[in-house]
């Protein structure tokens, strides 16, 4: 082999190692390949596994739904439930404003709504619901906040959402009542103390009621000069009374004054007698129930007819007493306390009837029937004093000098 040929040669073989470690034959081509092709590994998923997967996903997250939905569905509907009583107090702290809404006749009225966080709150705390945001939704939907009233309530836990809201309606058969009697006598003031010791409301709401709140419907109510009791004074008529323990104070002042519409100012005897007495007294209706208040503070039952026409006699002649009505009642009502003798000369007010012509600016007690109709219906007299004797019964006198001898037999 000459050198050019072993040249050749050297170079083919740099050639073909190149060639092969790249992994071709001569020419560039690849070698031929001996035996079975090798294949890369690859996973496949099992289509039985995967489908049993989805299977196992959708029974669990069924079951979850279907146990989540089992519980919210026993709470709605007071299933499996512990039995329990319990007592919940709205009270007007819990009133959150007002709102508009549409009576059956198309006319609207305003209404109190409740915080509706706070029922449910109080109802989860007594074990009355379990889920408290879910009764709130529930109360959304049915507008509870709009039907839930002040007052106190006794629930149970038989009771499922929408009992429980319409157990917490004042007028509802759930509401705490209690009878209260109102004494023939007493003024706006006793009544007011009366009521807040037997829990119908505090004796703040009830003032503020009496002072401001608008009584419509009522010919008798003064509802323009709002800012004192004084203006239901006579009005609020003696009974016994069913209230809602801590129900909404106007509530438990209307009542009254309804109770003294129907029994007193719409009744046919009492319509008939006030149209005749108005016609030829010169009274009006307010001056007999103001000398009605007079007659029952001043009897101990009997008489009334015959204090009444003391009454009138100063009212319409000078007399002996120059038109003066001198009642201590008056006087002792506008002190506000048992009153002394210097109050009789000193006390500025128009009350004080030993001072003031006339009658006072309003009733100063709530009289009741017997006293309206004596108011009425004087008796026919010339008498212008009266004492109660020693022996109970009163001594009436036509002249000052009757009187003070009158006084003297009883001891006064």
């Amino acid at each position: 082999m000459n050198q050019e040929d072993r040249y050749q040669t050297t170079s083919w073989d740099g050639g073909q190692v190149g060639r092969q470690a790249a992994g071709q034959g001569p020419g560039g081509q690849e070698p031929p390949r001996s035996g079975k092709k090798k294949r890369a590994g690859r996973s496949r998923s099992n289509p039985f596994l995967s489908f049993l997967l989805w299977i196992v996903i959708v029974v669990v997250s069924s079951a979850v739904l279907a146990g989540v939905g089992w519980m919210l569905a026993n709470d709605l509907c007071a299933l499996n439930k512990p039995e329990k009583t319990a007592t919940i107090e709205i009270t007007e702290d819990w009133i959150t404003g007002t709102k508009e809404v549409e009576k059956s006749d198309g006319t609207t009225k305003e209404i109190s709504t409740v915080d509706m966080k706070r029922v449910a709150k109080a109802l989860k705390a007594e074990g009355l619901i379990e889920y408290d945001w879910f009764f709130q939704i529930f109360a959304k939907v049915i507008h509870a906040d709009e039907k839930i009233g002040v007052g106190t309530f006794q629930l149970h836990t038989d009771m499922d959402y929408r009992a429980l809201i319409y157990g917490m309606i004042p007028s509802s058969k759930n509401a705490e009542t209690v009878d209260v009697t109102i004494p023939e006598g007493y003024n706006v003031s006793q009544i007011i103390d009366l009521l807040a010791e037997n829990g119908v409301n505090t004796a703040e709401q009830l003032t503020e009621a009496a002072e401001n709140y608008v009584f419509e419907g009522y010919a008798f109510v003064d509802n323009e000069n709002l800012g004192s009791i004084s203006r239901l004074e006579g009005y609020l008529y003696p009974d016994t009374y069913n209230f809602y323990v801590g129900g909404k104070p106007e509530v438990a002042l209307r009542s009254m004054i309804d109770n003294f519409n129907n029994k007193i100012y719409a009744d046919p005897e009492i319509s008939q007698l006030l149209e005749d007495y108005e016609a030829n007294s010169g009274y009006t209706f307010s001056d007999a129930v103001a000398i009605a208040s007079l007659i029952e503070k001043e009897t101990d039952g009997t008489d009334r007819d015959k204090i009444s026409s003391v009454i009138y006699n100063r009212l319409t002649n000078a007399g002996e007493t120059n038109f003066l009505l001198q009642i201590d009642a008056a006087l002792v009502y506008a002190a506000g306390r048992p009153v002394t003798q210097e109050d009789y000369t000193t006390l500025d007010s128009p009350y004080n009837l030993y001072q003031h012509q006339g009658l006072p600016p309003t009733p100063i007690a709530n009289p009741g029937r017997s006293s309206i109709l004596a108011a009425l219906q004087p008796a026919d007299t010339n008498y212008y004093f009266y004492v109660l004797g020693g022996d109970g019964k009163h001594i009436f006198s036509a002249t000052l000098a009757e009187h003070n001898a009158a006084q003297a037999q009883a001891g006064n």
